[in-house]
């Protein structure tokens, strides 16, 4: 009935959440006739249909009289499933896990699995604690969604109170958690499924493999709560819009493909139209059908890599920027679908700053510039837009009535 139906929890687990007791209480009370194997208490004093021994579930076997082991596809790692044992370390919303094999897991099961600063703290504590002793870091979620993002409530108090310099330092540890994923000293695979937006996206961006499910909806949907992405985001389409260029390219087609993504929260409807957008790379990163065996093979990719030989790779500063090349297209555009009324004022105040970190600022011509350089206008331009107005309005209507505001 579970999987037929979709519900997240079958009839009899759903009697386990409520608890036996209360259930047949309330049947009687209904004048239900509560089924005679159900009265038998011969489950134990737990009285469940369900449970976890020893990183097994079991589920009780009326014929039987007796609990026996859940059937699981071969080859599948369930997180929920785990001994205590396997875990390494945890706070109240992150939890880091030994898979085997020398491969951890780093997982959270904060709010629609936002990221904010214990998940942060997790993520950093992960990527210590496998350097020292393991071989590699898989980031995967049991929870429904991947991540919806950074924590935008947070977001919103720091800027509404105009702890600006709390804020430049929030987004500074986001970008240099993301970085450190990159260029850690082991293979980092991010496992993403169903949604997968904006600061989930970023982080999915800095991992060295990506094993998205086929549902996944990845996307950097910044715009719509009036800022750009702030963690790496920005910085990284810069830089694979360098890498895409070939002699005889046209740059500034390439370019808008790039700007206009972003620009237009464009968000993946499945994880093969990820390539397409340029969240994932291919030839690099993979999609895989089987949600149930996602883990299992996104650990064993973590493992591959290593055996490979994995060593860490160096910091960019040759990323190729257009300058006022590029900012010109960006400025122009802006101006006319404003004037259109296409886009709002703010709408084109927002595409100036992106356009602005996309195109390396206001160089005279194109040049090679930092990571590093490109991360700091990121971050002056985020902090910037949450001094305006309208864009605390929108990060209040998505945080009010999760609607996205145009104003």
């Amino acid at each position: 009935m579970r999987a037929g139906f979709g519900w997240e929890a079958g009839p009899f687990e759903t009697w386990d959440a409520v608890g036996l007791k209360k259930v047949m209480e309330d049947m009687r009370a209904a004048g239900v006739k509560v089924a005679p194997w159900v009265n038998r208490d011969d489950r134990g004093r737990t009285q469940q249909s369900y449970k976890v021994e020893k990183g097994q579930r079991l589920y009780y076997d009326v014929a039987s009289k007796s609990y026996k082991p859940v059937p699981r596809a071969e080859g599948t790692i369930v997180l929920s499933e785990l001994p205590e044992s396997s875990i390494v370390w945890k706070n109240s919303a992150a939890t880091v896990r030994h898979l085997g094999d020398g491969i951890l897991s780093v997982s959270w099961t904060s709010k629609m699995n936002t990221i904010g600063a214990e998940v942060i703290q997790g993520l950093n504590k992960a990527i210590d604690l496998a350097e020292q002793s393991y071989k590699g870091l898989v980031v995967y979620n049991d929870g429904a969604n991947f991540s919806a993002g950074a924590n935008v409530g947070m977001i919103f108090m720091m800027a509404v109170e105009q702890e600006y310099d709390d804020l430049e330092m929030a987004v500074r540890t986001f970008q240099n958690t993301m970085m450190r994923m990159r260029y850690s000293s082991i293979p980092v695979v991010a496992a993403p499924h169903q949604l997968c937006l904006g600061g989930g996206t970023e982080l999915c961006l800095h991992a060295d493999k990506v094993v998205a499910h086929a549902e996944t909806y990845m996307g950097l949907v910044e715009f719509g709560v009036g800022v750009i992405p702030g963690g790496g985001g920005t910085k990284e389409f810069a830089l694979r819009l360098a890498d895409e260029l070939k002699e005889g390219d046209i740059r500034i087609n390439a370019m808008r493909e790039r700007f206009l993504t972003i620009g237009q929260a464009k968000v993946a409807t499945s994880g093969h139209e990820a390539f397409a957008l340029g969240y994932l790379r291919k030839g690099q990163d993979e999609v895989i059908v089987s949600r149930a065996h996602q883990l299992a093979y996104a650990k064993q990719c973590a493992l591959d890599l290593w055996n490979k030989g994995y060593t860490k790779p160096a910091p960019r500063k040759d990323i190729k920027v257009l300058g006022q090349e590029g900012l010109g297209i960006v400025y122009v555009g802006a101006n006319s679908m404003q004037s259109g009324n296409y886009i709002s004022e703010h709408d084109a105040l927002i595409s100036e700053k992106l356009g602005y970190v996309m195109c390396g600022g206001d160089l005279s011509e194109a040049a090679e510039v930092s990571e590093q350089y490109l991360l700091d206008l990121e971050r002056k331009a985020f902090v910037e837009l949450c001094m305006q107005r309208k864009t605390l309005e929108r990060l209040q209507s998505i945080i009010t009535s999760g609607k996205v505001l145009r104003n």
